[in-house]
């Protein structure tokens, strides 16, 4: 039983993973249509697999930086990832400097998203320094925030138990087509929401989404929730590719300045090359909550175990 369990753990990550990618690629070929780019809808892209790992990539002298990838509302497995980084940095030599990076997506899809923000912002981590990276998730939460009805397509990848979590149940909107007074009653019911979730969300939690940084250098890495677009300088590229991009940062083969560190795009393992260091593994249903290990030019993982 629980070798089947993990089979259909498995398979859906890889499920989620096509469909998140094929949605990227509908969306790139709309765009092509819409701007009369090109008269033919470009193919979905696969990606390629890893390459020879020949790159030698340094974290900052006398640091350790440790990266944690997607936690989506798990606080449970967020516990125990902190719990074996603090027993990881036992090991390190005396005096080391040790940062954790978190890459976004905190909320969405897991039940305990107000938990893990809780965690977050309390004083768990003081002992050590600590880089908040913003997703696409906390982006749409805070789109939410200022636009009521952005809550109708929020709910579509996760919203929804990040409502619950603070105690809103979202509007059943699936007859809101029927009739003009269905569509009225819906628009209502989310403006209740929407006001009661303004009113109640914590200031705190507030101004922790706000406060949220695109991008972090250190050493020989990039740290970013989604990735780059090839061929644009870091001070160009825009907010909504560092949130969002998929095939075009996954897909090509160049090299960038830095190794980048990501998740945002689920896989049922780790993902490292040359290129990249991809570090969400579905952990809101696989159960494993990924992270990274960057000593010197030692890099390691450390992750939760499915229960």
């Amino acid at each position: 039983m629980a070798k089947l369990t993990q089979q259909i753990q498995k398979s859906f990550i890889e499920r989620l993973g096509q469909l998140t990618r094929s949605t990227t690629s509908l969306r790139a070929r709309m765009r092509q249509r819409f701007d009369a780019r090109s008269a033919q809808a470009e193919a979905p892209t696969q990606q390629a697999p890893a390459q020879p790992l020949t790159r030698v990539s340094s974290a900052p002298d006398g640091e350790c930086i440790y990266a944690i990838g997607d936690v989506h509302g798990r606080h449970d497995l967020l516990e125990r990832l902190i719990t074996q980084i603090e027993e990881d940095r036992e090991t390190l030599p005396e005096g080391t400097k040790c940062t954790i990076v978190f890459l976004g997506d905190y909320i969405d899809r897991g039940l305990q998203s107000r938990s893990v923000i809780d965690l977050l912002i309390s004083d768990r981590l003081d002992s050590f320094e600590t880089v908040f990276l913003m997703g696409n998730h906390e982006e749409a939460l805070l789109r939410f925030f200022h636009d009521a009805s952005f809550g109708k397509q929020w709910v579509r990848y996760g919203g929804g138990e990040t409502l619950y979590s603070y105690g809103f149940q979202p509007p059943n909107t699936r007859s809101s087509l029927t009739s003009h007074e269905a569509m009225q009653a819906a628009q209502q019911a989310w403006e209740q929401v929407w006001t009661g979730f303004r009113d109640r969300l914590p200031k705190e939690h507030l101004e922790f989404y706000a406060s949220l940084k695109t991008h972090f250098i250190s050493g020989d890495y990039l740290f970013v929730h989604a990735g780059i677009r090839p061929d644009v300088p870091l001070d160009q590229q825009s907010d909504r590719d560092m949130l969002w991009i998929r095939d075009e940062f996954l897909d090509d083969a160049r090299e960038f300045e830095h190794v980048i560190v990501h998740g945002h795009t689920p896989t049922d393992d780790v993902f490292r090359d040359n290129r990249r260091i991809g570090l969400d593994t579905g952990a809101f249903i696989s159960g494993r909550l990924s992270a990274a290990r960057l000593f010197g030019t030692d890099v390691s993982f450390l992750e939760t175990s499915p229960s």
